[in-house]
């Protein structure tokens, strides 16, 4: 027990924390060394003699009289003989021997003394580490655990799971790497502290020191989709009219983005101007295709949808749906893609349905029943319009259809159509206001460039919305966003990493 303290003062600086806290943990487990070797209910209590010297234990009980507890008081004469000025009530310290103490008494007090420092070194890990989450930090390569890798950060270990990793990187024992802190968890078994090379902010920490305007302020990053080892998408803006964002990360030749590569291990990074309108934005992201429009389905849900020309569509979705999966998580919205042709076969399904009428068993939503609508298609009656057109005395003629079936009916109908009373129209004439409303839905949706061009300036004009590189400019030409593309109108002003 000699020179105990010196030993403790070593170990506190190498793990850095309190010494008091390694004193106060070699004190408890001297007590419990103690009351498991002398196997008594005695209160004991540890304590240095000087910082040069060993620990003393002892043996605590109070002077009382008569005495009903031995283990835990004593009478005045015997006080005495440890103490001449003891009187009833005093503490009384009695010196106990700890060369008594076995050696199994020693190891669990190693095991209590192991366990108490490893809890204030989580302790201290959590506090210097906790407000650093996101930080960039250099750190080498120590160990290997299975498919996870223990890295050295000086001070303490963290782990770099296999899931942080990048595909396309592999490491030795000894390599350098540069990494993000994820997490830092002072419950963990292991090191506290877990690493990344696969998080987004990896990227973004990277353009931090390799572009100055980032740094100053004057570009700021507004967003950043990753898949490790694939391809990034990263949304930049400048507060300066001056500063080129996308140029500005680029760099002169490309030498301050091709510098993040090579630390990527030659992973893809677009560059993407950012902008407040989500329909510029999202023309941006889903670069390098070409778009020929985008309507806003709903905006509270955040849902639009992209029509792209027939040739662009493969490049638009990108390889297993990457392209349009990291512009999706980086506009925050939900994106459906569709081709020209994809949507002018859903208008001209939508057209037909509107002008040869729905099938009657449409009306089972609006109440009706299916063995009305049963004997209704035994009857010749395969549409709505048609149903609409005929009246009651027609209708109870049918084999089984009476009074109560033809209310039923027409309140199906009246639901379907949602109104209290529909005008028929004349029998074998389709409704010329319902194929008109088809053919406004249809310029309106998403029609073909044919079509773009044929409603401009009427009903189409005012729903569709078009990125303003393809705004209607040239208004009184009647161009369609696809035609504004192909007769020259400049690119999008993301930078490609790929087109190097």
């Amino acid at each position: 027990m000699e020179n105990i303290y010196q030993s403790i003062e070593i170990l506190s600086k190498e793990k850095g924390i309190d010494p008091q806290i390694v004193l106060d943990a070699v004190k408890d487990a001297m007590l419990i060394a103690a009351r498991k070797h002398f196997r008594t209910v005695e209160n004991y209590e540890a304590d240095f003699e000087d910082k040069n010297g060993g620990i003393k234990l002892y043996a605590v009980k109070t002077v009382a009289d008569p005495v009903t507890d031995p283990a835990l008081e004593m009478t005045p004469a015997e006080a005495r003989r440890i103490d001449p000025l003891a009187e009833i009530g005093s503490i009384v310290k009695i010196p106990k021997p700890t060369d008594a103490l076995g050696r199994i008494s020693a190891q669990t007090a190693k095991q209590v003394i192991f366990q108490k420092v490893r809890e204030a070194e989580r302790e201290t890990i959590y506090r210097e580490y906790a407000d650093r989450v996101g930080e960039l930090v250099n750190t080498s390569i120590k160990r290997v655990e299975g498919l996870d890798l223990v890295v050295d950060l000086g001070k303490t270990e963290a782990r770099l799971p296999k899931r942080e990793q990048s595909r396309l990187e592999s490491y030795s024992v000894g390599d350098r790497v540069r990494c993000v802190i994820r997490i830092v968890d002072k419950s963990a078994k292991g090191p506290g502290v877990v690493v990344s090379r696969a998080d987004s902010e990896l990227v973004k920490r990277l353009f931090e020191q390799e572009v100055p305007e980032i740094y100053d302020g004057t570009v700021t990053i507004r967003g950043c989709a990753r898949e490790a080892g694939e391809r990034t998408k990263i949304a930049v803006s400048s507060r300066d009219r001056d500063v080129d964002s996308v140029g500005a990360c680029v760099g002169m030749k490309g030498m301050r983005v091709q510098s993040i590569i090579r630390e990527l291990r030659g992973e893809k990074i677009d560059i993407i101007e950012y902008s407040d309108d989500p329909v510029t934005f999202a023309t941006h992201a889903l670069s390098p295709a070409k778009i020929s429009r985008v309507t806003i389905i709903d905006p509270e849900e955040r849902h639009m949808e992209v029509i792209v020309d027939d040739a662009q569509l493969s490049l638009a979705i990108g390889k297993k749906g990457q392209n349009v999966r990291l512009a999706a998580k980086l506009l925050g919205w939900k994106v459906d893609i569709k081709s020209e042709e994809e949507k002018r076969q859903e208008v001209q399904n939508a057209i037909e349905l509107l002008s040869t009428g729905a099938p009657v068993s449409a009306l089972i939503e609006h109440g009706l029943s299916d063995v009305t609508v049963d004997a209704l298609v035994k009857g010749d009656i395969g549409t709505v319009e048609k149903l609409g057109s005929m009246t009651p005395e027609e209708l109870e003629a049918l084999e089984g259809i009476d009074a109560d079936a033809v209310n039923r009916i027409q309140l199906a109908i009246n639901s379907f159509y949602g109104q209290e009373y529909i005008e028929a129209p004349q029998e074998g004439t389709p409704d010329a206001a319902t194929v008109e409303d088809a053919e406004q839905t249809a310029g309106a949706g998403a029609a073909s460039s044919e079509s773009a061009v044929e409603s401009s300036g009427s009903e189409a004009s005012d729903t569709m919305v078009k990125p303003p590189e393809f705004a209607d400019g040239a208004g009184a030409e009647g161009h369609s966003g696809a035609e504004s593309i192909e007769d020259g109108t400049p690119e999008l002003r993301v930078w490609q990493v790929d087109r190097l």
